[in-house]
């Protein structure tokens, strides 16, 4: 028979895949017929050191105990997060600089005319 998954697993602000992989393996080894079978989730890692200031070691330890996670799982966390913000910053200027090549750009002097009309009565239109 199938058991419930405990409350405590739906508390957390957000899963991501592995979160459910692990559920789900946790399910079907709470079944009879599924219980010799083992879930494991198997990737190439390499390992990463860093040296951090003491208080960012602090906090990472800290959302660690808050989240009920491993301090590596954070890290890992927050690297792929850091790593999408700048792939995106990156897909972005290289967005802009196609843009200037192509000659889509607004005169300077025109975006000086309009910051200079946004304070007065009839602020002019933004340039385009």
């Amino acid at each position: 028979m199938l058991k419930t998954v405990p409350d405590k697993w739906f508390d957390r602000l957000k899963f991501n895949h592995y979160d459910y992989f692990q559920i789900i393996c946790r399910l079907f080894a709470a079944t009879e017929a599924h219980s010799n079978r083992r879930c494991n989730m198997t990737a190439a890692t390499k390992v990463l050191t860093a040296h951090v200031p003491l208080p960012l070691a602090d906090k990472v330890d800290q959302m660690a105990a808050r989240l009920e996670r491993s301090r590596g799982w954070i890290m890992k966390q927050a690297l792929s997060a850091w790593i999408a913000q700048e792939e995106e910053r990156d897909r972005l200027t290289q967005e802009a600089l196609a843009d200037v090549d192509a000659g889509h750009v607004i005169d300077h002097q025109a975006v000086q005319a309009w910051a200079a009309s946004l304070g007065t009565d009839q602020p002019l239109p933004a340039p385009r």
